[in-house]
C-alpha cells in the first residue's frame, strides 16, 4: 500500500478517495475485537458539484469512545494514512482538505489527530468532466486507544453524486475548520536554519507572526515522506514564534533538505495557521 502525504493536489496514484462500502476490514485490529465497526464506523458524504465542474465529497469517520484517528502527519506514535486507488476511472486528482487537528500525548509520545469523529473533505477533479468518473480502492488509517492499530476501508463512489443538506452542512463545517493561510494570519518572515547533528539535521524555524492564542504548538512536515521529523519544541518571544526539531532520513544516510518544501502548522487556542515554505534562510 502506497504511503502518502495527503496535503497536496495529488495525482491519481497518490490521492485520497472516498465512498466506503459496508465492508470494513481490519488487520491487527482483529486482535482487539472481531467487529472493527465497534471501533470506527465510516460513511461517504457525496457532497456537491462545484462551480468549476469539480466535485466535493467527504469521508465521515465516527469513532468509539476513547478512540482516535490521525492527521496527515500523525506524530511519533501514530499510523500514517495510505491509499491504493486501483479501480478508479477518469480521475485527474483528489485533494483532501484537513480540518484543524488536536495534539494528544500518550506514554510520553505526541500524536496528532482527531477524537470522536473526522469529516475529511475531498476536492475531486475528473480527467474529462463531460464523462462519468469513479473513485474506488482501499484506504488504510490508524486508530488508537490504549494501543494503535491499522484498519482497512474499501471505498467506491460514482460521480457526480449530490448529498443531502445535512451531509453538505457537515462538509462545509469541516472546510471552515481548516487552518487559515499565512497571509490571513499576518505571517511575516519565516527563517529556517539548519545545523548538523549525529544522525541528521537540526532545524530551527523563527516565524514572525501574531500569537495564535494560548500555548502554541508548531507541527513541521517536509516534502519528503522518508524524512522523519521529531516532536517540535516551541517558544514565543514577542512577535516571534520559534520552533526547533530534528530531521532524520529513514535510510540513516545523509540527505538534502528543500526548505521551500517545509510546511509549518501552528496550533493555538484561537486559531490554527498553515505556513508553506521559508521566506528567509
Amino acid at each position: 500500500m502506497t504511503r502518502i502525504i495527503p496535503s497536496l493536489a495529488l495525482p491519481l496514484c497518490l490521492a485520497w478517495g472516498m465512498s466506503l462500502t459496508a465492508g470494513l476490514l481490519a488487520t491487527a485490529a482483529q486482535a482487539q475485537t472481531d467487529n472493527p465497526a465497534e471501533m470506527v464506523q465510516a460513511r461517504v458524504l457525496p457532497g456537491w458539484t462545484a462551480a468549476d465542474g469539480g466535485h466535493v465529497a467527504a469521508l465521515h469517520l465516527t469513532l468509539a469512545p476513547g478512540w482516535k484517528t490521525y492527521w496527515r502527519a500523525p506524530g511519533d506514535a501514530g499510523i500514517p494514512p495510505a491509499l491504493d486507488l486501483q479501480g478508479s476511472h477518469n480521475l485527474a486528482s483528489v485533494t483532501p482538505v484537513w480540518p484543524t487537528p488536536e495534539v494528544f500525548f500518550q506514554n510520553g509520545m505526541q500524536t496528532v489527530g482527531y477524537a470522536d469523529q473526522l469529516v475529511l473533505p475531498l476536492q475531486i477533479v475528473a480527467q474529462n468532466g463531460a464523462q462519468p468518473a469513479r473513485i474506488a480502492g482501499r484506504m488504510q488509517i490508524g486508530i488508537c486507544s490504549t494501543i494503535c492499530v491499522p484498519v482497512d476501508l474499501d471505498f467506491a463512489l460514482d460521480l457526480p453524486a449530490n448529498g443531502s443538506a445535512p451531509q453538505q452542512a457537515l462538509i462545509k463545517a469541516a472546510l471552515a475548520d481548516q487552518p487559515v493561510s499565512a497571509a490571513k494570519a499576518s505571517v511575516g518572515d519565516v527563517d529556517c536554519t539548519l545545523s548538523t547533528i549525529s544522525d541528521g539535521l537540526g532545524l530551527t524555524v523563527k516565524i514572525d507572526m501574531p500569537s495564535a492564542g494560548g500555548t502554541e504548538t508548531v507541527l513541521i512536515e517536509t516534502a519528503d515522506p522518508l524524512v522523519w521529523v521529531a516532536e517540535t519544541a516551541s517558544t514565543r518571544q514577542g512577535g516571534t514564534l520559534t520552533a526547533t526539531t530534528e530531521l532524520v532520513h529513514v535510510s540513516g544516510q545523509a540527505f538534502a533538505l528543500d526548505r521551500s518544501g517545509l510546511r509549518m502548522t501552528v496550533l493555538g487556542a484561537d486559531r490554527a495557521v498553515d505556513i508553506k515554505g521559508c521566506t528567509a534562510n
